[in-house]
C-alpha cells in the first residue's frame, strides 16, 4: 500500500513451514533495496497500473480527486497523488523509476514488522537478521521534506456536479494538526473526543428517523488525512435537491451542542457503549488477530504512538471514562466552528445549490446561534425492559448428541428446532442463524415486488417492537446486532452477540416473531422515498446498464433477477408487504436455529426455553414448506453463444467485461461436484489472472464467481446456475482479452492444469479451511450446510461426514487429469460451444461538453471526495468517511 507518506509491504506467511516464513523475510529483503526494475519489468507493469488508473476515473474517483485537492489546496499533498499521473504512467523510464526507488527507499527510514503464532520470537529475530544485516541502501539516507497545509480561517465553499454520482450528498470538514498522543492526558482527550462523535451521531440518527427528515443518513468521524494534519468531517447524504436543508440541520445541530450541550443521559449511552467495546476486547485479548497487532506497531513506527497492550488500555479507559462529564465532551463542539479551517462541499447529479446559497446557509445558523434562537435538544422517552411481561418458557420434547460435530441438538415443544456448540474461539462472542424453508421463489410475479420490499419497510418501522432510533438507545453498551432477510429459497435471521448480552438477543428473537408490523403512512413515504433516490442512482451509474444487461441476457429477462424500476416501486403494496414479513416470522416450528460461540449451557438453556420456546405457535401452519416441493427460480442460460457490447454514456472511459457459462450439475457425486466447482473456480481465477496481468500485462486484476442457486434446494434435483469471468481493462482491447481468455480456459480444457497449479489451490483451500476451523463463523456456515444440503435426512453427523469425506475424496483425487476431466464436463466443451461475453464501453458524447464540473470561488477545475459515496444498497443509504489517500 501507498499513501501519500508511507509505502507498506505486507505478506502473510503460513508460520508451520519454516521454509517459507525464511523465503517471506528474504522477499522482503529484496523488497527493501533490490528491486530489479528493467525496462521489461517496467512494460509488463504499465498495463496493470494503467488500469488500476482507469478504476480510479469514475464517478467517486472524481469526487475523491476534487475533496482531496480541496482540503490540501497550497500544499504539495493537492498536486501529488498516489496513483500518479496518467501521462507518466504511459512513458515514464525504467531508469528514472529505479532512481527514484533507491532514492526514498532507504533503509534507514524502514521498519520490518512480524506478528504471528510463532513457536519462538527469537527464530523469527535470527531470520530478519540474516537476510537484512547484509543489505545496504546504495545513496546517502534522503532528508525527509516536511510539506506545511496552509490553514485558513474563511470557510471554503464547493458545488460539486457530477452526473454519475450515487446520489446526493453534504460534507463538513474542520481542518487541524494531528494531536500527539503520549501521555494519559492526550487518551483521556481521545477518550472524551471518541465519545463526543459518538453522541453527534446518535444524534443524527435520530434525526434521520423523524418526520420528514434532512437526509437519508449522517455520521462524523474524525481521521488523520496526512501526517501533519487531522479532520473533523461530517457527511451526509439526502435526496435530490436536498443538499440546503441537510447543511442547515447537520451546522444546526453543531451548534445546539455548544449553546446546550449533551445531557447526562445521552453521555452515559455513549459511556456503556464504549465500555462495552473496551471490554469486549480485553475478553478476546489472547485471541486478537495478527493484524491488529500489526497495526498497533505500524501506527508506533510511523506516527509514534504508544503500544501499551490491551490489559493497560482497558484499565486506562476503566478508570477515565467515568470521570468524564457531558460538559467535557460537550467542549469539542468548539471545534467544530465554521471559522475553525472549515470546507464545506455539496455532491448533486444535477445542479441546484450554488455557492452563495451555501454561505446564505452557515450565515444564518451562525446568526441564530449568536441571538440563542436554537432550543435544547427533544429527547424521546426510552423504555427500560425489551419485553415487559416474559413468556412462559417452553420446554425440551427431544435431544440428540452429535459428538463427532460438538453440536446438541433440540426440539422444543413449539417445534422449533435448536442445535449449539460452544467453542472456545473468541470469549467475547456468540452467532446464531436461525432458517425456514419457503422464500420469495413461492410466490407469484404480481407478488414479488411488493413482498421482496417487505424487509426494507418493516426496518424502518421497527421489527422488534420499537422505533429504531428508541431501540438504538435500549441496546446502549449491549453488543448485540440482529437482523433478518427474506431470501429466495428461505427466511432467515441472524444474531452476533456477547454471551452476556445472549438474552437481550433472543429476547429481540422472541420479539421479531411476537409483533405485528403495521405500515405507517410517514414511515412508508421514507422509505420509499429513499429506495426511489436508490433506483434512481443506480440509472445514472454506467455499471447499472451492463448489470442490466447481464441479468437480461444470462436469466432471459426472468422477473426474479430484472432490476427494479421506479414504476415498481410505486406499485408496491405498503400493507401486502408488511404482511408478508409478519407471516415470515410467525411460525416458530418451520425454523431451525443454529447457535455457536462462547455458549456455557446451564446459562444459556433456560434463556433458549424462555424467548426461543416461549414463541406462541400459531393454530395452523403458516408459511410451511417441503424443500423438496419449492419452486425453483424461473429462468433459462442462452442455448447459443451471445457476445454484445452494452454502451453507455461515461463522463471518463471505463470498461468492464463478464465471461459467464453455464453450469449443471447432475445428481450422483454431486457433493464432490459441488466442493469440485469451487476448487475449478479458484483455479480458472488463478490462471487468467497470470495469463491477462502477469503475462500480457493488460489487467489488474480478475475474479471468477460462482452461481448455483439456480434450482429449488431439493434433495434430488439437479443444481444448475453459472460460472463467470470478470475484469476491467483498456476499451480499445476488451473484444482481444475475451478471446485469451477463452482461448486460456480452452488449453487448461485440452491440456489440463500443471502439478504445481494443483498443488497451489490445494494449498489454498487447506489454508482456509484450517483459518476457518478456528472461528465461529466458519463453524456457523458448516453446521447450516449440514442441515441445509441435499443429503441431510435427519442426521446432522450423517450429513457433516458425507460432505467431509466428499471434500477429502476429492483433495486426494485431484490431479491435472481429473482436473482437466471436470472442466470438460462442468463447462461448455470446449467452452467456447456456449457462453455469453458481455463488454461495457463508453457512448461517445454527441457533443464535447463536460458533464462533470467541479465549482468553487477560485476557478473551476476537475476532482473528487475522498471514500466519499461508498455505495446504495437495498435502502440506498450512502456512506461517508475521508481516509488518508492510498493504492494498493
Amino acid at each position: 500500500m501507498t499513501t501519500a507518506d508511507e509505502t507498506i509491504y505486507e505478506l502473510f506467511v503460513p508460520v508451520d513451514k519454516p521454509e517459507l516464513l525464511s523465503q517471506a523475510i528474504s522477499i522482503l529483503a529484496e523488497f527493501s533495496c533490490e528491486v530489479r526494475v528493467s525496462k521489461e519489468d517496467l512494460e509488463k507493469e504499465r498495463g496493470a497500473v494503467l488500469e488500476e488508473y482507469r478504476g480510479t476515473r469514475n464517478a467517486s474517483g472524481r469526487m475523491q480527486d476534487a475533496h482531496w485537492q480541496l482540503m490540501m489546496a497550497g500544499s504539495k499533498y493537492a498536486e501529488r497523488l498516489p496513483i500518479g499521473l496518467e501521462k507518466v504512467i504511459r512513458s515514464v523510464s525504467a531508469e528514472t523509476v529505479k532512481q527514484f526507488y533507491q532514492k526514498w527507499y532507504h533503509l534507514c527510514n524502514m521498519a520490518v514488522i512480524a506478528v504471528g503464532d510463532f513457536p519462538d520470537s527469537k527464530t523469527v529475530v535470527d531470520l530478519i537478521k540474516v537476510h537484512f544485516e547484509g543489505k545496504t541502501s546504495s545513496s546517502e539516507p534522503p532528508e525527509m521534506p516536511i510539506f506545511p497545509i496552509p490553514s485558513h480561517e474563511e470557510t471554503r465553499f464547493s458545488c460539486f456536479v457530477e452526473s454519475e454520482a450515487a446520489g446526493s450528498a453534504v460534507m463538513i470538514s474542520y481542518k487541524m494538526p494531528v494531536n500527539d498522543l503520549k501521555t494519559v492526558k492526550d487518551y483521556r482527550d481521545m477518550l472524551a473526543e471518541s465519545m463526543f462523535l459518538h453522541a453527534l451521531n446518535q444524534r443524527f440518527f435520530k434525526l434521520s428517523r423523524k418526520k420528514d427528515p434532512p437526509f437519508f443518513s449522517c455520521s462524523a468521524a474524525a481521521d488523520v488525512l496526512v501526517s501533519p494534519l487531522k479532520a473533523y468531517i461530517m457527511s451526509s447524504s439526502c435526496k435530490e435537491k436536498g443538499t440546503l436543508a441537510s447543511l442547515e440541520s447537520m451546522l444546526l445541530e453543531v451548534a445546539r451542542v455548544r449553546l446546550h450541550g449533551f445531557f447526562e443521559r445521552e453521555i452515559s449511552i455513549v459511556r456503556a457503549l464504549i465500555m462495552s467495546e473496551i471490554e469486549s476486547a480485553y475478553l478476546e485479548r489472547d485471541q486478537v488477530q495478527s493484524t491488529s497487532l500489526r497495526d498497533e506497531y505500524i501506527q508506533h513506527f510511523l506516527h509514534k504512538e504508544p503500544v501499551v497492550g490491551i490489559e493497560f488500555e482497558a484499565q486506562l479507559q476503566k478508570t477515565l471514562l467515568p470521570q468524564i462529564l457531558a460538559s467535557d465532551v460537550s467542549k469539542y463542539a468548539e471545534k467544530l466552528k465554521t471559522s475553525c479551517g472549515c470546507v464545506i462541499k455539496t455532491i448533486e447529479p444535477r445542479s441546484s445549490a450554488t455557492i452563495d446559497d451555501l454561505r446564505n446557509t452557515v450565515a444564518n445558523i451562525n446568526r441564530l446561534e449568536e441571538e440563542k434562537k436554537i432550543a435544547p435538544w427533544d429527547d424521546e422517552h426510552i423504555p427500560e425492559e425489551i419485553i415487559s411481561v416474559k413468556p412462559d418458557p417452553g420446554n425440551i420434547i427431544h435431544q440428540l448428541e452429535y459428538p463427532d460435530v460438538g453440536v446438541t441438538e433440540l426440539t422444543l415443544s413449539n417445534g422449533m428446532r435448536v442445535c449449539y456448540k460452544c467453542t472456545d474461539y473468541f470469549d467475547d462472542q456468540v452467532l446464531f442463524t436461525g432458517f425456514s424453508y419457503g422464500g420469495l421463489s413461492e410466490l407469484p410475479e404480481s407478488e414479488y415486488i411488493s413482498c421482496s420490499m417487505g424487509s426494507t419497510i418493516a426496518g424502518e418501522i421497527g421489527i422488534f417492537g420499537y422505533s429504531p432510533s428508541v431501540l438504538m438507545d435500549m441496546l446502549a453498551g449491549k453488543r448485540v446486532e440482529v437482523g433478518t432477510k427474506l431470501g429466495a429459497y428461505m427466511r432467515t435471521f441472524s444474531c452476533d452477540c456477547s454471551p452476556t448480552d445472549l438474552e437481550t438477543a433472543l429476547q429481540l428473537v422472541y420479539q421479531l416473531f411476537t409483533t405485528n408490523v403495521i405500515p405507517q403512512e410517514e414511515e412508508v413515504r421514507i422509505v420509499m422515498q429513499m429506495a426511489e433516490e436508490a433506483v434512481r442512482a443506480q440509472e445514472r451509474d454506467p455499471y447499472t446498464v451492463f448489470a442490466n444487461r447481464v441479468k437480461e441476457i444470462n436469466y432471459g429477462n426472468s422477473y426474479f433477477f430484472r432490476p427494479i424500476r421506479i414504476s415498481d416501486l410505486r406499485k408496491v403494496d405498503p400493507l401486502k408487504a408488511c404482511e408478508y414479513f409478519n407471516r415470515s416470522f410467525t411460525d416458530p416450528s418451520t425454523f431451525t436455529v443454529v447457535i455457536v460461540g462462547n455458549v456455557d449451557p446451564t446459562m444459556a438453556l433456560p434463556l433458549i426455553l424462555q424467548y426461543l420456546g416461549g414463541i406462541p405457535k400459531p393454530p395452523q401452519p403458516v408459511l410451511n414448506f417441503n424443500r423438496d416441493d419449492l419452486k425453483g427460480l424461473p429462468f433459462t442460460f442462452p442455448t447459443k453463444i451471445t457476445r454484445e457490447v452494452v454502451r453507455s454514456p461515461m463522463v471518463e472511459a471505463q470498461c468492464s467485461v463478464q465471461l459467464c457459462f453455464p453450469v449443471q450439475l447432475t445428481n450422483g457425486t454431486m457433493i464432490e461436484e459441488i466442493h469440485r466447482v469451487g476448487f475449478l473456480s479458484k483455479l480458472l481465477e488463478t490462471k487468467i489472472i497470470q495469463f491477462l496481468r502477469f503475462k500480457h500485462g493488460q489487467i489488474y486484476s480478475a475474479e471468477v464467481s460462482v452461481f448455483l442457486g439456480g434450482n429449488k434446494p431439493s434433495r434430488t434435483a439437479e443444481v444448475r446456475g453459472d460460472i463467470s469471468v470478470n475484469f476491467s481493462c483498456d476499451p480499445e482491447i476488451s473484444s482481444k482479452l475475451v478471446d485469451l481468455a477463452l482461448n486460456e480456459i480452452i488449453r487448461l480444457q485440452e491440456e489440463g492444469p500443471s502439478q504445481e497449479d494443483i498443488a497451489t489451490i490445494l494449498e489454498i483451500e487447506q489454508r482456509a479451511h484450517e483459518n476457518g476451523l478456528q472461528e465461529n463463523y466458519y463453524w456457523l456456515e458448516r453446521i447450516l450446510r449440514g442441515y441445509q444440503s441435499r443429503v441431510y435426512a435427519g442426521d446432522l453427523g450423517v450429513s457433516f461426514k458425507i460432505q467431509e469425506e466428499g471434500r477429502l475424496r476429492l483433495r486426494e483425487s485431484l490431479a491435472p487429469q481429473s482436473a482437466q476431466e471436470a472442466l470438460q464436463r462442468i463447462l461448455p466443451f470446449p467452452c467456447k460451444k456456449q457462453y455469453t461475453a458481455v463488454i461495457l464501453m463508453p457512448r461517445k458524447p454527441r457533443f464535447g461538453f463536460l458533464t462533470s464540473l467541479f465549482v468553487s470561488p477560485e476557478s473551476c477545475r476537475h476532482g473528487r471526495d475522498a471514500k466519499v459515496l461508498v455505495g446504495v444498497a437495498v435502502l440506498a443509504v450512502a456512506c461517508f468517511g475521508l481516509w488518508r489517500y492510498s493504492r494498493r
